[in-house]
Parts: C-alpha cells; sequence; structure tokens
C-alpha cells in the first residue's frame, strides 16, 4: 500500500510539472518561471540532477540482493556505477548505506546479513573512487521492510541496499 501511495504521489507530482512546461523553451517572461532556477528546474526537485531527490528517482537509491545473498547482481553493480558518478559529481553529499533483509530467518541473521549488503555497497563506490569519509553504513535486517507480505514478491523488494543522501555533511 505504501509503495503505490508513493507512486501515485510521484505521478502527480510529475504530472503537476509537466502541466507548467513550456514546450517552446522561450519562458515567455523573466527568469523561466516562479521559483525555477537559471536551467530552468526547480531547485532540490526531481528534475535538479544535483539534488537528493534526482538521485532517488532518476539515479536509483536501491540495489536489490538474492535470498541469504550479499554479493551485487549485475543489475546492482550498473546502478552503483551511476550512484558513484553523481557522487563524484556531487561531492557536498554524503552517503548513509542501509542494509536490510527479509523477515525469513531469525532477527540476528537478518541484522548480520543486512550489514554484509550494506557493505557491499560501500566497498563497491570505495572502489569507484568515493572517500570513505563520505560513506557511513547502517543495517536494518528485517526491522524495516517496505513490502509485508508472506511471499517472494514482498521478500525480494525487501532484500536490499539503500543509499540516502545528505547534504553538507562532509568535512
Amino acid at each position: 500500500m505504501k509503495s503505490i501511495l508513493g507512486k501515485s504521489a510521484l505521478l502527480v507530482a510529475f504530472v503537476a510539472l509537466s502541466a507548467c512546461t513550456n514546450p517552446n523553451g522561450l519562458g515567455g517572461g523573466f527568469g523561466g518561471g516562479a521559483g525555477a532556477g537559471a536551467n530552468g528546474f526547480e531547485p532540490g526537485s526531481v528534475s535538479d540532477p544535483t539534488s537528493p531527490a534526482y538521485f532517488q528517482q532518476a539515479i536509483g537509491d536501491r540495489v536489490l540482493f538474492e535470498v541469504d545473498q550479499s554479493t551485487l547482481t549485475n543489475a546492482g553493480r550498473a546502478t552503483l556505477t551511476a550512484q558513484a558518478d553523481w557522487l563524484i559529481t556531487n561531492a557536498d553529499y554524503m552517503a548513509i548505506i542501509e542494509g536490510h533483509a527479509d523477515e525469513q530467518g531469525t532477527r540476528e541473521y537478518n541484522l548480520a546479513l543486512g550489514a554484509r549488503r550494506a557493505n557491499a555497497v560501500k566497498e563497491f563506490l570505495l572502489s569507484q573512487g568515493i572517500p570513505s569519509s563520505r560513506l557511513r553504513t547502517v543495517t536494518f535486517g528485517k526491522e524495516r521492510p517496505i513490502e509485508i507480505c508472506s511471499n517472494e514478491a514482498c521478500y525480494s523488494q525487501n532484500r536490499r541496499a539503500v543509499t540516502v543522501i545528505s547534504a553538507g555533511l562532509t568535512s
């Protein structure tokens, strides 16, 4: 339910933003519209390539894992390569990598598995040139599912690592 509401909100926001777009690109006034930046997008919005919202939606903030695994998939490595490129370009941001697991198994096992998943992401980002001072890891195990049901469709979405972007925390 939560993901449906999130997708619905994103769709409504996209439609609202699309309605404000001037297809001929002439602007029709001073500066390109209320609140628009020099590049024609709202700073901090999903269309701002330097914003955490853009990172989450356009780059992708999560990678998924197979059952009982902390090894990155090819799709995961592709997402993380894009994350690394974004982090290199946007050096004022820090990343907190959250490790998660599905509801199967004990709390202790899943906390350890979540930690291994977060660490796998961190190691990959380090290998791409992101300084360790900009990366932190945390594990939630099975404590923060995004899908709740007892079938593979839900389990597969909960086996993840999520990269959360924070501004102004680098030293």
